[in-house]
């Protein structure tokens, strides 16, 4: 008797142009230390099952067909009261998105506390013991002083450590991981990694990763399920998967996983419709496109071909606490003393840990921080001086930003068609309403989504999918300066390649210039001209790309390097991709 079991499981979603299904007749088992991964394209379903498994299915979704089994007894038909009591106790989840799972108005403490209370009966000390003790496995800093904070002030890495406690803090016996690692740098996925691998080894604790990193698929798990528009198209154990896999699906989406070996001009990635490889889409020519007409901002530098963004001494600290005496005060020194500079057509990337200041960094630079020391120029004008909304706006247009989290920046209340027409709106962009309704749609064919999403609210994607509606609003205004914080971590590599491949598009034809920031060490190799390495707010080492991943001269550095994680599939050997400069594809004999 396995410890769960799921059933010819199918999950519906009624909507207003008929029953969407969005997992149709999938079976999976879960044994007593083992680890399931399931893997597929953005909108495949795999949360879906997650959330189906744990009884947490979005209105107006239901289970309409199948069950739902733990440790033999059927679980999906039970009361709500029951099922609260399993969840969490029995069934721990890890969330996909780490800032609207947690509580904005409390503090970490407290929902930590809350839930080691209410399912293990600890007493108050017993309880905040244990919850520093969950903050320091999962590798917060300071978990003593951290523990008092509220999730805003963390980082989204560190909230996912945060969100990865919470799921274990009651022991359960199966783990539901959805996206576990996305936001976290190697140093700390390693760590976290480590400790679910520890969890099921020593307590024989059932878990299924829900992922869309390959890296992660084949350090971890024992078997592996994958999934092609809501059904199950392979399984097995994951040496077979990942190294001689037979459905075509499964190999189209091993040749897109990006090298850590070798940098190739473009990502290679495969259009899969029913078992047929599709034909690679040509390079844009985007000068003629409406993302190249009319950017009459200026095509040169400031400064006689200078560096289009420099930044000087750059610091900024935030108040830890806010005590009445200013020498009881204390602050964190979030960034300091950074320099560096960006060249026109230049891709800068920027790694480190989770709260090293990547992303403080892109905030000073768009202008949603201000910087407590130093300079920020941007085209030979000292931005970072500039108070005045109409002085700002010209440099606001110029400059866009892809953030992190793409459920938390974007209106639930308004239709895809207004989240991105409103840039081109408020900048004037685009004449009649018609016009600026056409340039939308084709936004959204250009990230991958279709013209139909326009019409759909942001609740109706799934993570990834938000994502390339994010990446469609920032590429809205025709910026000359892309700020990308993690851009593609939550997208699976399928569409991860098409992305990469348009911004990389973007930048040959348009010489965009951009700041890319990512965890991903095997995407900064590919996309990336230069890199800096960051740690606690400070920057450690800049070089070349090439030489910074074969001769990194940092400790930190060769340390990091040394924790990415290593993904060899056989069945890369039928998928190559030969640095042409062209878009490949496998043909479809090499997909069977």
């Amino acid at each position: 008797m396995s410890l769960l079991e799921i059933r010819d499981l199918e999950v519906q979603f009624p909507t207003r142009r008929g029953l969407f299904v969005a997992v149709a007749g999938v079976t999976l088992t879960v044994e007593p230390g083992q680890i399931l991964g399931v893997v597929g394209e953005s909108g495949a379903g795999k949360s879906t099952i997650g959330n189906a498994v744990i009884g947490l299915l979005e209105p107006p979704g239901q289970i309409g067909g199948g069950q739902v089994r733990l440790d033999g007894r059927r679980i999906d038909d039970l009361p709500d009261a029951e099922k609260r009591r399993i969840r969490g106790r029995r069934i721990g989840m890890i969330f996909q998105d780490p800032l609207t799972s947690l509580d904005p108005l409390q503090t970490i403490e407290s929902q930590l506390v809350e839930t080691i209370q209410i399912h293990l009966g600890l007493d108050l000390a017993a309880a905040r013991s244990r919850a520093v003790d969950l903050l320091r496995q999962v590798g917060i800093p300071e978990p003593e002083l951290r523990v008092k904070q509220y999730p805003h002030q963390f980082s989204g890495g560190m909230r996912q450590r945060v969100v990865i406690a919470l799921a274990l803090c009651a022991e359960p016996e199966v783990v539901i991981a959805d996206e576990p690692t996305t936001a976290l740098d190697v140093s700390i996925q390693a760590q976290i990694l480590d400790l679910l691998r520890r969890l099921c080894r020593e307590r024989s604790v059932g878990m299924i990763i829900i992922t869309h990193d390959m890296g992660v698929i084949a350090e971890v798990t024992d078997r592996v399920a994958v999934m092609y528009r809501g059904r199950v198209v392979e399984e097995g154990p994951t040496a077979k998967i990942l190294g001689d896999p037979d459905h075509a699906y499964t190999r189209a989406l091993i040749g897109a996983v990006p090298r850590p070996d070798v940098r190739l001009h473009r990502f290679p990635y495969v259009d899969y419709i029913e078992g047929l490889a599709g034909k690679p889409r040509a390079t844009l020519s985007l000068r003629e496109h409406w993302l190249g007409r009319s950017r009459d901002f200026g095509q040169a530098p400031g400064r006689d071909g200078g560096p289009l963004l420099e930044i000087e001494g750059l610091g900024i600290r935030f108040p830890m606490n806010n005590a009445w005496l200013p020498r009881n005060r204390r602050y964190l020194d979030a960034v300091q003393d950074v320099a560096f500079s960006i060249g026109e057509g230049e891709t800068f990337g920027l790694v480190g840990e989770s709260g090293s200041g990547k992303s403080t960094i892109a905030r000073l630079i768009t202008g949603l921080y201000r910087p407590s020391t130093g300079r920020i120029r941007f085209a030979g004008t000292e931005v970072s001086a500039l108070t005045r909304d109409r002085d700002l706006n010209p440099f606001r247009r110029q400059i866009q930003m892809i953030f992190q989290d793409p459920f938390s920046s974007l209106n639930p209340r308004l239709r895809v068609m207004d989240i991105v027409a409103e840039p081109i709106r408020f900048h004037r962009l685009a004449g009649s309403r018609r016009e600026v309704e056409t340039v939308v749609r084709d936004l959204l064919e250009h990230v991958g989504l279709g013209a139909r999403a326009a019409e759909k609210f942001p609740h109706e994607f799934s993570g990834g999918q938000r994502q390339r509606i994010c990446i469609a609003r920032a590429l809205a205004t025709r910026p000359r300066f892309l700020v990308c914080d993690e851009p593609t971590s939550a997208l699976d590599v399928s569409i991860q390649a098409q992305i990469l491949n348009l911004l990389k598009d973007l930048q040959d034809e348009l010489r965009l210039t951009m700041l890319f920031i990512s965890h991903d060490l095997p995407v900064i190799r590919q996309m990336c001209d230069r890199v800096g390495v960051m740690r606690h707010g400070r920057l450690l080492e800049i070089a070349a790309t090439e030489d910074l991943f074969e001769r990194p001269q940092h400790p930190y550095t060769r340390e990091l390097l040394s924790l990415m994680p290593r993904f060899d599939g056989l069945s890369r050997e039928g998928l190559q991709v030969e640095d042409s400069g062209d878009a490949a594809s496998p043909s479809a004999r090499d997909l069977g």
